[in-house]
């Protein structure tokens, strides 16, 4: 099969003819159709992200496709079925899958992280019982590769540990593919949303996607007061979703009192520790979570959800590229010049 491998980390990957994925009793090999080229990709390839243990890799975890073959232990899934899977897959069995929480399961499996990803033309996935996804007959695989991650990421965010509400003033650092999905999902519950991002043309989006006020943090060197005048005293939730210690400082400090502060961006390399304003988390009485990923038992609402609001997924797709052309947009990414997500449909 085609896919793209990086031998060395912050080298240019390079396209390769390599041998197929392995099928294990309890996996599928998927024919990729689509795969979305996220920002944990480039950390991937920068080596911020221990999981990637051993090179050579092949990254890619927001694919959508056809399952290929099934594992002598698979009885739900069958040859030809289109499927999804969460970036971060449970094994079944450990205590947290247990308890409901495979999206941080003890042994967790993540392609494009834990094993080789899908960019590719096929790949292999692990404890498949408990983790495709079945997509809707009606929803094409382009629009399906944007649920992988940022938009699942952002639906647990905002609804599950956010518990964002009608009313609420909450506040988007970051209008990328998990920002403006975000912004999106807020928006159909009836929130209030300030957007902040460094480009007109990513907050136009925002805009677009459900924004009512923008902030260019380049444009003014108050964007912590001007976000509290315009909530009229800070937000009620306030998303990192870039994954920056300074974003994830200014999130903190844009909460009113008893706010809540959801960290969806992932902070890894130089900004692993974020330097908490605690006085103010103490004094105001503030909260911080985490969120990674969703369980795939969660999407059976989530699509529920989507037909619901009449969400277009599609519309969070600026372009798509060839399995060769996504190179390119990988390595140019820590310029963070794209605008919403941009999907592999070419392999």
């Amino acid at each position: 099969m085609r896919a793209v491998l990086f031998e060395t980390f912050g080298e240019r990957p390079s396209l390769h003819d390599v041998s197929d994925p392995h099928l294990t009793d309890d996996g599928v090999i998927i024919q990729v159709k689509a795969n979305g080229i996220c920002r944990s990709d480039w950390h991937g390839w920068m080596g911020h992200d221990p999981a990637i243990a051993n090179l050579p890799h092949v990254l890619g975890h927001e694919l959508a496709g056809v399952i290929e073959s099934v594992g002598n232990n698979v009885s739900t899934w069958k040859k030809g079925d289109r499927v999804t899977v969460p970036f971060s897959g449970g094994c079944g069995y450990c205590s947290q899958c247990k308890d409901g929480f495979p999206n941080i399961c003890d042994n967790d499996f993540q392609p494009g992280f834990t094993a080789w990803g899908a960019y590719a033309e096929l790949v292999a996935i692990r404890y498949a019982e408990w983790n495709l996804v079945r997509l809707p007959d009606d929803m094409n695989f382009v629009g399906a590769a944007t649920l992988g991650c940022r938009f699942a990421t952002a639906f647990r965010g905002v609804l599950d540990q956010g518990k964002i509400s009608k009313g609420n003033w909450v506040v988007v650092h970051g209008c990328g593919g998990v920002g403006l999905s975000a912004i999106m999902i807020a928006s159909a519950i009836g929130a209030r949303i300030v957007a902040v991002d460094i480009t007109d043309a990513k907050l136009e989006l925002a805009r677009s996607a459900g924004a009512q006020h923008t902030v260019n943090i380049t444009e003014t060197e108050t964007m912590v007061e001007k976000v509290c005048e315009i909530t009229g005293g800070g937000a009620h939730v306030s998303i990192d979703a870039v994954g920056n210690s300074r974003v994830s400082r200014n999130s903190i400090n844009c909460l009113r009192k008893r706010g809540l502060h959801v960290q969806i961006g992932l902070t890894v390399g130089r900004d692993s520790v974020v330097g908490v304003p605690m006085d103010k988390v103490i004094a105001r009485e503030l909260k911080i979570v985490g969120s990674h990923g969703i369980q795939a038992f969660r999407y059976k609402d989530m699509l529920e959800w989507i037909r619901d609001k009449k969400i277009d997924l599609n519309s969070l797709v600026s372009r798509t590229v060839s399995l060769e052309e996504s190179i390119d947009v990988l390595v140019g990414m820590e310029n963070f010049d794209g605008e919403g997500v941009t999907v592999i449909d070419r392999f």
